[in-house]
């Protein structure tokens, strides 16, 4: 007999902004009592509604029961930047190259299975296509260092063969409204999406394919007994055959990879709605998204009316949280960033309100592994995003679930064949350093 009891359940700060600019959600699917399951996935974000979707194509006739900590798109879900990235973009270097062009290339075609998965999804299940729009993104460039890692980057990316475009100062301007940024790189692949939204319809649609997606339903202990599991909320009881955890970090909250994954938090900011007067002083394009050519500098992203308002979104900063939760402190110190940042951005914007700001929990590993495998007979995880949630976090709920039906795909083999993740500093030292190596990224990457 194995037992599993969380140690913590997840605990947000600031809103989920992309749930909220949307129209209000339907009342809360429950639990209205126990239930028996095939498969009991906890975790109803990006990796979870994967992994449903996923054991769904495999068997339409399993029993699966998703079980959600709070309401649907307000956990990770909801907190990230919208980006769904196929190339490189290995968040802890100076650049997203990673590691060679073989490597790459393998994650790339990996990633664009992800958004092809993602599309059947948005075509199957009738999502609203602004919520997933196949743009593209720009890397933006706000000084030399950084154009020179644009311009490397471009040059890593000629030798595989994937287009990119470089675009000047006036051409930056006329994309963003804005004169701070000395040059982008525009690349095709990358789908923006409204992550609640997408979220959302995921859930809607796995619903009428008689898939139970529960909410306000946090697990608080996992126990087996004989071949199958007991996953227990705070008031009712779920028996299945099998179980994924598909809920990222807090999968060390039931004691697995103690001392092998790194908490993250990056925090954003989200502006008013934008009125008429502030959207002839912005100028520039109605939809767009960039990302830092350093990957320790600002994300920016503008939106329009059909994703919840034209909305400017600012997204830097980051602390190292061991005990998934963020401070007030580092909150606080995070808005004022944010402010700074968009101020410098957009000068002529100065002093318009920013209506949202929230922390979103990234989980990395100090070797950029996932902890996708078996970890007691029956129990599976599709955890550990590396900070790409939308993309990465498709992936390896699709993996969980291959896994989980004893199915072999370019997939899941991929996942199989990954190391076990590196083992952190013992604590304090592991928060001191990590925290100081955050410190100084930001420092190096300056104003981009």
């Amino acid at each position: 007999m194995s037992v599993y009891t969380a140690q913590r359940t997840p605990v947000h700060r600031g809103p989920a902004a992309w749930s909220a600019i949307l129209p209000g959600q339907e009342p809360p699917v429950e639990l209205s009592g126990d239930i028996v399951a095939d498969v009991a996935i906890v975790g109803a974000g990006f990796a979870g509604l994967a992994a449903a979707r996923r054991l769904r194509q495999l068997d339409p006739k399993a029993r699966i029961a998703v079980l959600e900590a709070g309401r649907l798109a307000e956990a990770a879900s909801g907190r990230n930047s919208g980006f769904m990235i196929d190339l490189p973009h290995e968040v802890g270097g100076q650049g997203y190259e990673g590691g060679g062009i073989e490597r790459n290339r393998k994650q790339i075609a990996l990633n664009r299975q992800a958004i092809g998965f993602a599309k059947s999804i948005v075509e199957s299940y009738g999502i609203d296509r602004n919520y997933f729009d196949p743009v593209g993104k720009v890397n933006g460039a706000v000084g030399a260092v950084a154009d020179r890692l644009s311009r490397a980057y471009a040059a890593h990316l000629a030798e595989m063969d994937e287009p990119s475009e470089y675009l000047d100062a006036k051409a930056m301007q006329e994309l963003t409204g804005s004169t701070h940024y000395v040059s982008g790189l525009f690349t095709p692949g990358t789908v923006m999406i409204q992550p609640a939204g997408y979220i959302r319809g995921l859930a809607k649609g796995l619903r009428g394919d008689g898939v139970g997606v529960y909410e306000h339903a946090a697990a608080i202990k996992i126990e087996s007994s004989g071949s199958d599991w007991t996953v227990w909320t705070a008031k009712h009881r779920v028996s299945a055959g099998k179980v994924i955890l598909a809920n990222n970090g807090h999968l060390e909250s039931f004691g697995f990879a103690k001392q092998r994954l790194m908490h993250i938090f990056l925090y954003a900011s989200m502006t008013v709605d934008l009125d008429a007067d502030a959207l002839k002083k912005l100028g520039g394009k109605p939809r767009w998204g960039i990302t830092p050519s350093d990957p320790m500098g600002t994300t920016m992203r503008r939106i329009d009316g059909a994703l919840g308002g034209n909305r400017i979104i600012t997204r830097n900063y980051a602390s190292f949280c061991p005990g998934m939760v963020t401070s007030e402190s580092a909150f606080r110190r995070a808005g004022e960033a944010q402010r700074r940042k968009f101020e410098d951005r957009y000068p002529q914007l100065r002093g318009v309100p920013m209506e949202f700001s929230w922390a979103g929990h990234l989980c990395l590993t100090r070797n950029g592994v996932a902890v996708v495998r078996e970890l007691d007979r029956g129990l599976y995880s599709g955890c550990v995003q590396n900070g790409l949630g939308t993309v990465r976090g498709t992936l390896t709920g699709i993996a969980a679930a291959e896994l989980a039906s004893g199915v072999t795909s370019d997939i899941a083999k991929h996942f199989a064949a990954e190391a076990k993740p590196t083992r952190l500093l013992p604590p304090p030292l592991s928060t001191i350093g990590a925290n100081a190596y955050l410190a100084y990224k930001e420092w190096q990457a300056g104003q981009n």
